[in-house]
């Protein structure tokens, strides 16, 4: 448990954040599963859309320190591959 005052306002610190890093995660999640959705449909014009869509909220994630750089390049590298195997 916390006890002197700054491990207290750490404390409070690290609960608003990871209130913010879940709600930025979920949404990142939601924009990739749409991706994913547009995919198993088989409209690749929908898919192009939602790519387009995913990918700066995807960099933005990176920039804030939710996802790892790689981790952001890996996912989007293989569902562009994968919305281009669609054509």
């Amino acid at each position: 448990m916390a006890n002197s005052p700054q491990a207290k306002k750490r404390a409070r610190q690290n609960e608003r954040r990871f209130a913010v890093n879940k709600a930025r995660r979920s949404r990142i999640r939601t924009y990739l599963r749409k991706v994913e959705e547009a995919i198993a449909s088989g409209d690749q014009d929908a898919a192009k859309t939602a790519l387009q869509a995913a990918q700066p909220e995807l960099m933005r994630g990176v920039t804030k320190g939710v996802f790892h750089k790689n981790t952001a390049a890996r996912k989007m590298s293989r569902l562009s591959a994968r919305v281009k195997a669609m054509a």
